[in-house]
């Protein structure tokens, strides 16, 4: 179900507010060049400086305009399970495919609360589950035994990786069965990832270059690793040049350049440095990006 380039979705803004139509439209040159998948709210999506009801409309928005045509995993992460429940739910109604949900952070449980937060969650919504584990971001990490825990869970079918430990990868399919999908989050580790087994990423590239994404993963899908190493060098500016100032700041910068939004961000995010754009342009020019 989920494979290949699904893309961490930015959210554009327009004088304060969601620009609606420019979110559209990039979800259909999104489609247009290949991507595998879209990821509406999650942390590139700035998620955590959207209102409630923005939330829930950006979800909307996304599932409307992928009209089926690739799989939308919509963000329901939370460090309130019962929040993260009604956001799972609000997907599930308006026909996202799966919900992304993420560690609970800042709260800091051990790894008997992960576990029962997802299970609470599994437990109230039929909805397939992505677990989002993002040390960096929520403090705690979800071990692997607790990783094979939540696989047993009748709706988790996937993980999304960012911890950026490609060694992982063999012990959660030893724990969690080959129809568990891995998916990296961390796009700089992606191809190693995929090399150890893993079956896509939940990439923040891809909102730049989209085609050459969907390239680079359709060449490990068919196990050219080759190719993919070559594509993999193209991308590889744009894999960490994206986070030299706090994302999604470098990543809206270059979509700005290339004419599909706004570089808006919301506090606490700031623009990006003049350094920042400087590499960012050189990421871009480096893998064929037009500017």
């Amino acid at each position: 179900m989920l494979k290949g380039s699904l893309t961490a979705l930015v959210t554009p803004f327009k004088d304060g507010t969601i620009d609606e139509k420019a979110f559209q439209d990039f979800v259909e040159w999104q489609i247009a060049n290949g991507t595998h998948g879209l990821v509406p709210c999650g942390t590139t999506g700035e998620s955590a400086t959207l209102t409630d009801e923005e939330h829930r409309r950006v979800i909307s928005l996304c599932v409307e305009a992928a009209n089926g045509r690739v799989p939308v995993v919509a963000g329901a992460g939370s460090n309130e399970t019962i929040v993260s429940i009604s956001y799972a739910r609000h997907a599930k109604d308006l026909g996202a495919d799966a919900a992304l949900v993420v560690t609970p952070y800042y709260n800091k449980p051990n790894q008997e609360g992960i576990y029962q937060h997802f299970k609470a969650i599994a437990d109230a919504v039929d909805i397939p589950i992505v677990v989002y584990n993002i040390p960096g971001r929520s403090v705690v990490d979800i071990t692997n035994q607790t990783m094979g825990r939540l696989a047993k869970l009748p709706t988790v079918m996937a993980c999304k990786d960012a911890t950026g430990d490609i060694s992982r990868v063999v012990e959660i399919n030893d724990l969690c069965g080959d129809e568990f999908i891995q998916l990296s989050g961390d796009d700089a580790t992606t191809l190693g990832h995929g090399v150890h087994g893993g079956r896509g990423a939940i990439s923040v590239g891809s909102n730049i270059a989209p085609r050459l994404y969907a390239d680079f993963h359709n060449a490990m899908i068919a196990g050219d690793f080759l190719k993919a190493r070559t594509l993999n060098t193209v991308l590889d500016r744009l894999h960490k040049d994206l986070f030299l100032d706090p994302s999604p700041a470098p990543a809206k910068y270059a979509l700005s350049l290339m004419g599909k939004m706004s570089a808006d961000v919301r506090l606490p995010i700031t623009p990006c440095f003049d350094a920042t754009k400087t590499a960012v342009k050189a990421a871009m020019t480096r893998a064929g990006v037009s500017v």
